[in-house]
This record gives C-alpha cells, sequence and structure tokens, in this order.
C-alpha cells in the first residue's frame, strides 16, 4: 500500500507497474496504431490523473467523465476494453491512493468509476452518432446519385457497414431483416442466416415501453425519419442486453418509405453499472436495507396524497448501550451486529412495511395507512421479541435490546419532518423509562418538549443579546428587621414566552451548559450592583448572594471569574456570597472543598442552600467552610402557629438552628409567608430570612428605594 512512508520515487514506481499492467490488460482489444510502450505511457497518464482526483478535496467525477471520453478519443472504443479497464481499476487503484486516505475512498471509487464509464459511454455514443450520420448521408447519397457515382458510393456504404464497430440491420417496411454486419451478429450471437429468419416484431422484450412500439409505427408508416432510444433486448443464448438503438427511414426517389436500417450500440455493462451506483445510492452498504433517500421518497409519496382518512406510522427503532459493544469488541463486532439486527428486523416486516436504516444503530420501520395504532405497536413487540435471542458473532454472544418510538396519526395532521421529529423525542422517552421498551407519541408532552428544546437551543444567544436580567429579594434580620443582603435572582425576559422564572430555564442551562457563561454574567451584574449600593448607602449596603450551580462549582474557570469580577468591579470579597445546595457539594467532594476553600481565604461567604433536603450529611459541615444554613420553606411551612403548628418541623427547625450555632453558623429560613411563622423562627432564635411576607423579589431601584427609607 502506498502511504507517507514511501518516498516519491516508490510512489511513481507504484502508478508505472499499475499502468503497464493495464496495458497488458487491454493490449489488443482495440486499434489504436501504438507500440506497447507508448500505450503504457499514455495510459500512466491517466493513472496519475486518477489518482490525484481520489486524493483532491473535491474529489470532482467530471475528471473521471473526460478521462473516459480521452480513451474513445484515441479509439479505445472496443467493449472489452472498458469492461477490462473498470476491472483493473476497481482492484487496483485504491491501492494507489496515500495516506491518510479519504474516509469516503470506496464511494470515491464508485463515482469515479461510475463518471469514467458514463464520459466512454457518452463519448462512444457521439462518435456512434456522427458514424450514424454518415452513414445515413451514404445511404442517401447512395440512392439519388447518378449512375456513374452509385457504385463508388455503394462501395463506401459497404466499407463502413462491414467495418463498422456498432451493430446495423437492415430490415423491409414488413420487418423482414435483410442484412446484418458482423457487430450484430457478435452483439446477438445469431448467425446472418438466423437473422433472414427473423422479423423485427420477434425483437419485442415483454418490458418494452408502448411508446418505443408507437414510434416504430410511425417511422415505418413514413410519418417520422428516425428515432432513437434505450432498449433491451435477448441474446440467442437468453441473455438479456441493453442497447442504444436508433432506426433511421431510408425513402426512394420520390420520397416513399423504401426501407428502415437499425443501428445498435452495446450498453449492458453501463447500465449494470449505473444500476448498481443507483442501488448503493438507496440502500445501506452495510446491512443492504433501503437508506433515508429512500425513506424521504416514500414519505413524500405519502405526503403527495394527503387524503382526509389516510394514516400513517412510524416506529423509531434504536439499540440499546451499542456504543459499549463497539469500544469493547471493536468496530468490526459492532457492524456484524448491524447486519443480525438489521435481519431480524427485516423478518419483522410485514408486507406493505418498509425497514430502513436511518445511519449509527438507528432504523425505522414505515406503515403505510395502518389501520389502528395497535398495529404499529404490535409491530414494536414483534421487534423486542425477535432481539430477545442473544446474536453469536464468531466468537463472542451478545444481547442486544432496543428503544422505539411510535408515532401513528392522520396524514393530513403532519408532515414529514414533523413525523420524524416526533418519533425521534418518542424514542427518547423510551430510553429514559429504562430502555428495552416502546413508547407512544403524546402530543401535549411533545409539545412541552418542543418548548424545552426551543428555550435550550436559544439560551446562549439570549445572553448575547441582554434578554435576562436580575431581581433581588431582601434577606433581612429578624432580630430587628434590617436588610442584611439580596439574594440575586435571574430572570428571562423571553420575545414570545415573556418573563421566566428559574425553575423554568435553570434546569436547561444545567443540561446545556449554558449556566456557565450565564453564572458569570449574574455574578458580574450582581457585584456591580452591589458596588452602586455600597457607594451610595455605605456600611448599611447589602450584601448579595449569588446561586452557585453544580456545574459551575466543577468549572475550573470559577475561582479566576470570581477574582476578575471582584477586581473589576471593587466590590470588597466580604460583600459577595455564594449559595450552593448540598448536592452540588456531594457530587464532587474533594474538588469542592478545594474550591470553597480558596472562596474563603479570599474572604467570600458560603451559604448552604435548602438544607435538610438533601443528604443533610451534617459531618461535612466541619470540613467545609460554610458560614450560613438556609433552612428549606418546606419545614419554615409547618411553623403556622401554636395551634396548627406540627411538632415535628418545629422540633427539626430547632435542632439545627441549635446545631448551626453550636458549629458558629448563622442559619437564615426560607419561605417566610406569616406573621406567626415570622415570631416561631425569631423565638427560636433563627438570624435571617426571607419570603413574601418579609418582601418579594424587586428591582435594584426598588431595593435602593427600601434602602433610601431605611426599610
Amino acid at each position: 500500500m502506498i502511504g507517507e512512508s514511501r518516498d516519491g520515487a516508490s510512489i511513481a514506481d507504484a502508478r508505472r507497474s499499475f499502468a503497464t499492467s493495464w496495458a497488458v490488460t487491454v493490449a489488443g482489444t482495440s486499434f489504436v496504431g501504438w507500440g506497447f510502450r507508448e500505450l503504457a505511457e499514455y495510459l500512466l497518464g491517466l493513472t496519475n490523473r486518477l489518482v490525484d482526483l481520489m486524493q483532491s478535496a473535491e474529489a470532482d467525477p467530471a475528471t473521471a467523465h473526460a478521462l473516459g471520453a480521452d480513451l474513445v478519443a484515441v479509439h479505445f472504443t472496443a467493449p472489452e476494453t472498458l469492461s477490462r479497464s473498470l476491472a483493473v481499476l476497481g482492484e487496483g487503484l485504491p491501492a494507489l491512493v496515500a495516506d491518510p486516505r479519504p474516509p469516503d475512498l470506496a464511494q470515491r471509487l464508485a463515482r469515479a468509476i461510475g463518471a469514467l464509464a458514463g464520459g466512454y459511454a457518452t463519448a462512444l455514443r457521439d462518435r456512434t452518432l456522427e458514424e450514424q450520420d454518415e452513414i445515413r448521408r451514404a445511404m442517401v447519397v447512395a440512392s439519388r446519385e447518378s449512375e456513374q457515382k452509385l457504385a463508388a458510393s455503394e462501395a463506401r456504404f459497404r466499407a463502413m457497414f462491414t467495418e463498422a464497430a456498432i451493430g446495423i440491420g437492415i430490415g423491409d417496411l414488413e420487418g423482414n431483416i435483410l442484412e446484418v454486419n458482423a457487430s450484430l451478429r457478435r452483439m446477438f450471437g445469431y448467425t446472418a442466416e438466423e437473422f433472414h429468419r427473423r422479423n423485427v416484431i420477434d425483437m419485442v422484450h415483454p418490458l418494452d415501453a408502448t411508446s418505443i412500439w408507437d414510434a416504430y409505427k410511425r417511422l415505418i408508416a413514413g410519418q417520422d425519419d428516425h428515432f432513437r432510444v434505450e432498449k433491451r433486448f435477448y441474446r440467442a443464448d437468453g441473455e438479456v442486453i441493453w442497447t442504444h438503438l436508433a432506426v433511421s427511414l431510408v425513402r426512394g426517389e420520390s420520397g416513399e418509405p423504401a426501407y428502415q436500417v437499425a443501428m445498435l450500440q452495446d450498453i449492458t455493462e453501463r447500465h449494470r453499472l449505473q444500476c448498481d451506483l443507483e442501488h448503493l445510492a438507496y440502500h445501506d452498504p452495510l446491512t443492504g436495507l433501503p437508506n433515508r433517500a429512500v425513506l424521504s421518497e416514500r414519505l413524500a409519496e405519502v405526503f403527495a396524497n394527503p387524503a382526509e382518512d389516510r394514516r400513517i406510522a412510524l416506529c423509531f427503532v434504536d439499540l440499546d448501550g451499542f456504543k459499549a459493544v463497539n469500544d469493547s469488541l471493536g468496530h468490526d463486532v459492532g457492524d456484524q451486529l448491524l447486519v443480525a439486527v438489521a435481519a431480524r428486523l427485516a423478518g419483522c416486516c410485514r408486507p406493505g412495511h418498509l425497514v430502513g436504516r436511518m445511519g449509527g444503530d438507528e432504523f425505522v420501520v414505515l406503515l403505510q395507512d395502518p389501520t389502528t395504532e395497535d398495529e404499529a405497536v404490535a409491530v414494536a413487540e414483534d421487534i423486542l421479541s425477535a432481539l430477545e435471542a442473544p446474536i453469536r458473532l464468531g466468537d463472542h454472544e451478545v444481547i442486544v435490546t432496543a428503544s422505539i418510538g411510535i408515532v401513528e396519526q392522520p396524514v393530513a395532521a403532519t408532515s414529514p419532518a414533523d413525523l420524524m421529529s416526533a418519533a425521534d423525542i418518542t424514542l427518547y422517552w423510551a430510553k429514559g423509562a429504562g430502555r428495552n421498551r416502546y413508547a407512544l407519541f403524546e402530543r401535549v408532552r411533545t409539545e412541552k418538549e418542543i418548548a424545552r428544546f426551543t428555550l435550550a437551543s436559544a439560551m446562549q444567544a439570549a445572553i448575547e443579546r441582554g434578554e435576562f436580567f436580575v431581581d433581588y429579594q431582601p434577606l433581612v434580620a429578624l432580630s430587628d428587621g434590617r436588610m442584611l443582603g439580596v439574594e440575586a435572582l435571574v430572570r428571562w425576559r423571553h420575545p414570545t414566552y415573556g418573563d421566566l422564572p428559574p425553575d423554568q430555564f435553570i434546569g436547561l442551562a444545567e443540561e446545556t451548559g449554558a449556566i456557565v457563561p450565564l453564572g458569570r454574567w449574574v455574578l458580574s451584574t450582581a457585584c456591580w450592583q452591589a458596588r452602586r449600593w455600597r457607594d451610595q448607602f455605605g456600611d448599611v449596603a447589602p450584601f448579595v448572594s449569588v446561586n452557585l450551580a453544580p456545574r459551575q462549582l466543577q468549572e475550573d474557570m470559577l475561582l479566576s471569574d470570581v477574582s476578575a469580577i471582584l477586581d473589576q468591579t471593587g466590590l470588597e470579597t466580604d460583600q459577595l456570597q455564594f449559595e450552593l445546595t448540598e448536592i452540588a457539594v456531594m457530587r464532587d467532594e474533594v474538588g469542592a472543598l478545594r474550591t470553597l476553600s480558596t472562596l474563603d481565604k479570599m474572604g467570600v461567604r458560603i451559604a448552604i442552600d435548602d438544607f435538610g433536603t438533601g443528604y443533610s450529611n451534617l459531618s461535612y459541615l466541619r470540613q467545609l467552610p460554610v458560614h450560613v444554613l438556609k433552612l428549606d420553606r418546606s419545614f419554615v411551612e409547618g411553623l403556622t402557629g401554636s395551634d396548627g403548628a406540627d411538632p415535628h418541623d418545629e422540633l427539626i427547625v430547632s435542632t439545627l438552628i441549635t446545631l448551626a450555632h453550636a458549629l458558629e453558623l448563622t442559619v437564615t429560613a426560607e419561605g417566610i409567608e406569616t406573621h406567626a411563622q415570622l415570631e416561631r423562627l425569631r423565638s427560636m432564635g433563627c438570624d435571617a430570612g426571607q419570603g413574601w411576607f418579609l418582601a418579594r423579589p424587586c428591582t435594584p431601584e426598588d431595593i435602593t428605594a427600601l434602602l433610601s427609607r431605611g426599610d
């Protein structure tokens, strides 16, 4: 194999050796008037152009098309020359392609060979047509010239008729075959006598289009002078050959039809190659199943006739854990598994169903005109049952399961794109529910999923467009009602959905990673606002408390971002507090401890949010540099007063406050909604609180107004 490790000389030697082999293969198949050395040099030039084409970024098939035409131009016109050349190129050309090889080398080779054959066929056809026109002119001249020229014209016609590379036959108006040349006899495998006993009607193929014989009848009647068509014939041995057929009418001196001349070029190899290329274009090369293009065409046919009562169903199949098979057993075993699964899926196929491979480990079953949704469910159940038995792949026995999304809808109520989208979403419901199962499409649930996807995909751009803003909720000292700090609460002013609270997009931001740039923006915005309050109100200005998501806590850039923002804003570190949940800490205790310890050394305060709802691991409170515990609102809800209070909640809250104070932590209660709750917490010694009874989240201007009044 030629690779980068070989030098230029060895690459050139390999190409020259290939060109010599090519010359040996085609020598004597066509008359080109060259010696062997000249032939090998010419084919070396073609070899270099083909290899350069296979390695080029564009891989333009027009180059190979031109090479096919060049072969005809130098008189390589025998069909055997083309077939031998295609075989040599198909076997030997890939070895000449240097590393790194293009990943789609097989497809490039198929396109290049197809284009070369197409260029060869086109050039040969054009040459044939020129010969046909020349023959026709000679025949017309022969019938109209004077007696002195008749003999010379007839001699020229006879020479062309006898030596022509294309098959030529002459018949009368009744269709009796009068004369054939040697090329036509070789093409069909009949002798001249056998041809003379046949009639044109005997050449009918059962799959001929009626338009062919309509054109023939018009020609015999003198309505047309010629017609051309691609037509198949049976050879004497029963094999089918494809030809490019041109039939011309020769008229007598008075213009009446006299006889007919048929000229045929054998295009069987080209037609077979075209069929192979078409099959590759519409079928998966690994499994042989129809591919995405076939599915798209079938859907287009269905939706082109959206009758009111017509329905369609789709089962979208994805193998569970296929990546693990590839990673552990190798891609060869993975490919064998896909082939085996494809065979089992095809076995589940019923008449009228289309089973195809979408790519990777995704398959689809299309049901046209199902009677009910139960029909699609039955197909899905058959697929799951078919995959239950282990699959033997060489020395390995693999058990594979699948998740299936099922969509069944009226054709008039959907579109191909919506159908595929719904099937994809439904498939991931099945995966999320535990895999090895199917899920049925639900429009309401899908609309919610689409809305979530829309928000997730628009979030990064929304940050850049400035669609987010921050409200602030006061954190109040329960002893005297002073505003100690404010919690920064991000909101999204969406152009379509309006103002969205955090619970509608923070989870999405975590999933997509947008929480990192969003959290950085919130931190910067809150610190700048805290600095403005500090400049305006001095020591009575509130500190700002910013929520820190688990994903942010794991980011390497967090500490440098915090340091940079504090430097830019000039905010004192003790005016910044981070709130994080127990879960965020427990995801990576070692990393969290390292990060929080650094923040503590910087002077930043740390608060554990929603305490009591997570692991409630009291041991890490002694390890982490925590300053504040924020009691979850679920405990505060039970403190409704002396008559209606939940004794368990009272005991829990009282115990947590006592424990926190023993650890020298302050306690902030969340969700204070009533005066009774406020009084109970105050009597227990709770340090601070927040909630709608104390103050709702409000704008920076509202906080400024509260500070100005001394509230």
